[in-house]
């Protein structure tokens, strides 16, 4: 079994989250595979869909963690964190944004190019999550993603929906 480092994390989780193109491919296969539970060849567009967002929701969960090991070490210094309650968030979708957000457009078009598909239909795929209905939740979105860009701790909440009727 391999040995936990400091935040956690072992060989196989470095492994995941490794930023090249082939281990990014590797990663959308292993997802395919393990998590989608399809053979290559009876792969639907949805499928390539999820496997790719998994494979980038490694790379998101890895600095999240990260983020969260460092907080916790400066937590000694009675750190801070923003708590933003808002009844709706907007958005918008998530796939791309995290590629752009984790500057991984590049890798994970190269892979999906070795692997006969495309960025642009696979990020098709991705239905919008409309958590509002407009300002508000577009407003509370733009708050959090400004937080996130000044690096400062924040946590967002807001009601559940489904089908866009709060339970």
């Amino acid at each position: 079994m391999a040995r936990a480092t400091k935040h956690g994390s072992n060989n196989h989780d470095t492994m995941r989250t490794s930023q090249s193109s082939d281990e990014i491919q590797q990663a959308i296969l292993n997802h395919l595979h393990c998590t989608q539970a399809k053979p290559l060849h009876f792969a639907t567009r949805n499928d390539w869909y999820m496997a790719v967002a998994h494979a980038v929701r490694d790379q998101v969960v890895k600095n999240w963690l990260t983020s969260f090991y460092d907080l916790i070490s400066l937590a000694k210094e009675k750190l801070k964190v923003v708590s933003y309650m808002s009844s709706e968030f907007l958005l918008g979708p998530h796939l791309g944004n995290n590629l752009v957000n984790m500057e991984l457009e590049a890798q994970v078009r190269a892979a999906l190019e070795t692997l006969g598909q495309n960025l642009e239909d696979i990020l098709k795929q991705e239905v919008e999550p409309g958590l509002g209905n407009g300002g508000l939740g577009r407003l509370a979105a733009c708050y959090l993603e400004s937080l996130a860009t000044l690096r400062v701790p924040a946590v967002g909440y807001g009601i559940r929906y489904e089908f866009g009727i709060f339970d």
